[in-house]
């Protein structure tokens, strides 16, 4: 296992919890829910695509999950 920091992931991670604390604001605040529903889920899956590219075994690999997830 690699144990050198990975500065996206911790960029990423870092974004997706302003994305939550904002989306909470919103939600309670000002009583915004649609629009803070789609900014709650873009907002986190990065991280997600992050992850996944990462655990990717080859470019090809890599390659092909990106094409399937376009499908």
């Amino acid at each position: 296992m690699n144990n050198r920091k990975n500065i996206i992931l911790d960029k990423t991670f870092d974004f997706a919890v302003k994305i939550v604390e904002l989306y909470k604001y919103l939600t309670s605040t000002k009583k915004e829910f649609v629009l803070s529903k789609q900014l709650l889920k873009s907002g986190t899956s990065i991280g997600a695509n992050c992850e996944e590219a990462i655990a990717a075994q080859s470019r090809n690999d890599f390659v092909s999950k990106k094409y399937l997830k376009k499908l």
